[in-house]
């Protein structure tokens, strides 16, 4: 079907993005008096403990100036991402990075001056000026860096670095993303260019032929780079290591936790707790085995669905009435601000030449929530747009209940909303349909969800962890001894009933996470308070409704471990873990009963 033209779509499924800047006229207006009035920062140099007074007149000026900022920024984004052909919207894109750049510049100051003061400076100033203490939690995150923030002339040398210090990440990009080439794989007679992006169209093949020569494609052409490749994460890791060890950290994990004010235990208890319940793995890769009907079950295998699409199209119209009646049991609150999201274009629906692809929610204290669909009608549209709803109503909620400066939530918790939001809609549609058949679909989805999330991601924080800590005890880490820790560990994950193919152990090439410094556990921890939260909706009611609305509206008041408290996800207790596990298992069970019926 012919891609239409931005033109061409109903303007009733586009946002409406005129409650930010209803032309570019009046964003252009805007624009020229915000180059003007950022410059009034300057005079704040050198003069921010001074006073009380002068303290708040510059957080309440930063704070106005930054929303001036936000406001242009997701004006020109949004524009620019749903027709990235369109030359006003890019040149609106380019003019909001360069004076995002300059504010940057302009601003860079504030910390490293904030920090030769003290927090008790700040307190004391706050009981002179009340109308500091709502900034009370950001001067205490500011500084809890104190101790590991370098003196002036050393912060500038290493700010200096940074491009090189990044420069193993960005070879990694360059190499993967444009360099590397897989050649081409045959498909319904034809034979098609075989890339990344497209890999997962081959590996849940049913064709069993196709899986295996894909993934023996994919992994053989990273061996050929495995020395490259295993020096950009040496590198990487080095770099880490070395920055972490200058600011005064004890190890690079406890410099990238430190962000979150996550304590090292929530990490080691995720592996932990996983490795003690590896069994129920393998429970799920032997009912897999089962369903696919083969004798052995190898790692190209893994992808293979157990259940074919269920053929369904959706409508939009279908899709919204879906959602809506799935997290009606999150109260009339909740559902009022769907209904505002819908009834008030937040939504841009349909593809179009020029769009970006994928989805996302995007919108901050200014703006609304908006949100990017490339909506087809396929089941996992219909479940993107409950994952993205859950994205923006964290975001209202979160605006609605905190000042500016305490309104945005950490991306520590941002997945939590959007998966409480898809776990809803899936259990909703398991118990609105007698179809065995859709029932086995859905649940099948739900097993590669916590087979992904839970286990998957665990699998890789355990790995990188291993190889920092090598790396810091003083190993080399050679391409020989990253590929064969990498084997040692998938050969752990999969059991002794899944053949571990040799070429995996370049699997963790091909991750760029890796190069995030501990990013990918948060994915299982999000999965798994999630699955608390719908557990104790389904089991405690309105109670557990209202405290998971209270975590909503805690925006970024708290540290993350704290906000989660307040829907009683303690995530310093493993607890949380194996309850998730524990519905992994469940879901086995129940897929189990109705296959073999």
């Amino acid at each position: 079907m012919k891609q239409r033209k931005r033109c061409e779509i109903d303007i009733k499924d586009t946002w409406d993005l005129t409650p930010i800047y209803k032309d570019k006229e009046t964003f252009l207006k805007d624009y020229q008096n915000f180059q003007k009035e950022m410059q009034e920062i300057l005079k704040f140099k050198g003069h921010l403990l001074d006073s009380s007074k002068t303290l708040l007149e510059y957080v309440e000026l930063a704070d106005k100036l930054e929303r001036k900022l936000y406001r242009l920024y997701y004006y020109a984004h949004l524009n620019f991402d749903v027709d990235t052909t369109n030359s006003d919207s890019r040149e609106l894109m380019g003019m909001v990075d360069i004076v995002m750049t300059k504010f940057n510049e302009l601003v860079s100051f504030v910390d490293p001056e904030l920090l030769k003061g003290n927090l008790e400076i700040v307190q004391e100033f706050i009981k002179t000026e009340p109308k500091l203490a709502k900034y009370q939690f950001n001067f205490f995150k500011l500084y809890r860096y104190q101790k590991h923030t370098l003196n002036e002339n050393e912060e500038k040398i290493l700010s200096s670095l940074g491009v090189a210090l990044g420069s193993a990440s960005t070879i990694y990009e360059s190499l993967t993303d444009s360099d590397l080439t897989f050649g081409t794989i045959k498909l319904d007679g034809k034979m098609v260019e075989f890339t990344e992006s497209n890999y997962s169209n081959f590996i849940e093949n049913p064709n069993r032929e196709i899986r295996k020569k894909a993934f023996n494609l994919l992994f053989k052409t990273y061996a050929k780079f495995h020395n490259t490749l295993s020096d950009t994460f040496r590198l990487s890791i080095e770099s880490t290591s070395k920055i972490s060890k200058l600011k005064h950290y004890n190890s690079s994990i406890e410099a990238s936790l430190y962000h979150d004010n996550i304590d090292l235990s929530v990490y080691n208890n995720l592996i932990e707790t996983v490795n003690k319940n590896l069994n129920v793995l393998y429970d799920y890769y032997d009912l897999k085995k089962e369903v696919l009907g083969l004798s052995q079950l190898h790692l190209y295998d893994i992808y293979a669905n157990m259940v074919t699409e269920v053929d369904h199209e959706y409508t939009f119209k279908e899709a919204k009435e879906l959602v809506l009646d799935a997290l009606s049991i999150l109260g009339s609150d909740y559902q009022d601000k769907l209904k505002m999201a819908f009834d008030n274009r937040f939504i841009d629906i349909y593809n179009n030449k020029g769009k970006r692809g994928g989805a996302y929610s995007s919108g901050f204290y200014d703006t609304n929530p908006y949100i990017l669909l490339n909506f087809e009608g396929k089941y996992g549209d219909v479940t993107t747009l409950a994952h993205e709803l859950g994205h923006s109503m964290h975001t209202m909620y979160s605006c609605l209940n905190n000042p500016y400066n305490t309104s945005s939530y950490q991306i520590f918790v941002a997945e939590v909303a959007s998966t409480v939001n898809e776990l809803l809609l899936i259990k909703y549609l398991l118990k609105q349909t007698n179809d065995k058949k859709e029932k086995l679909y859905l649940l099948n989805k739900l097993l590669e969800l916590f087979k992904g999330t839970i286990f998957r991601q665990t699998m890789f924080a355990e790995f990188e962890k291993d190889m920092y800590e090598s790396h810091e005890n003083g190993l080399i880490l050679t391409s020989e001894y990253l590929c064969d820790s990498y084997y040692k560990i998938v050969k752990k994950y999969f059991g002794k009933n899944v053949f571990c193919d040799k070429l995996i152990k370049y699997e963790w090439e091909r991750i760029p996470h890796f190069y995030y410094n501990f990013y990918v556990y948060k994915y299982a921890i999000g999965l798994s308070a999630a699955c608390k939260i719908v557990r104790d909706i389904e089991t405690k009611g309105e109670s557990a409704i209202n405290k998971y609305l209270d975590f909503l509206k805690t925006g970024g008041s708290m540290y993350p471990s704290d906000e989660l408290l307040v829907c009683d996800v303690d995530i310093k207790n493993p607890l949380f873990i194996e309850e998730a596990i524990t519905m992994f298992k469940e879901t086995i069970q129940e897929f189990q009963d109705i296959y073999r019926k």
